[in-house]
């Protein structure tokens, strides 16, 4: 593995990485560049209240009736403003497609369930559930057995 630091006033800042697959290194490196510029929590509301939600104790975020929502590690549901396909560009590697609607923390996975129809269920460690798409699941399965 080889590293480079070129100190460039003149430029912007960014940190590109070239790896051969993602591994526990690689999440901790995004996850350390992410909190040092400030752009680890996102703006959530609940009520009246505005809260900075950080990725890290985000389980989940899902679209329900039309609007998006996270869910934390203590199963509270906070209203996201933007869109699904916006978090899913801004959120860390760690969160993952299970549905056509709802991106989950793998991080914060407790188990996959499978139902008596022979559905899959996600499990959340604050006991959320939300299944998993046929196409998802043979994608994540894909993910894991890559690790």
């Amino acid at each position: 593995m080889k590293f480079k630091l070129i100190i460039d006033k003149e430029k912007d800042e960014e940190v590109v990485a070239t790896v051969h697959s993602c591994s526990a290194l690689t999440d901790e490196i995004e996850a350390l560049i992410l909190k040092h510029a400030g752009a680890d929590r996102i703006p959530a509301y609940r009520d009246d209240d505005m809260k900075m939600l950080a990725f890290s104790d985000i389980e989940c975020v899902t679209v329900l009736d039309g609007k998006t929502y996270a869910i934390d590690s203590k199963n509270q549901r906070y209203r996201l403003r933007q869109r699904l396909y916006e978090l899913e560009a801004l959120l860390p590697s760690s969160f993952i497609r299970i549905n056509k609607s709802t991106l989950a923390n793998e991080k914060r996975l407790d188990r996959f369930a499978v139902t008596y129809s022979g559905a899959v269920d996600a499990v959340f460690q604050c006991g959320y559930t939300e299944y998993v798409s046929r196409r998802c699941f043979a994608q994540i399965k894909r993910r894991f057995d890559e690790k």
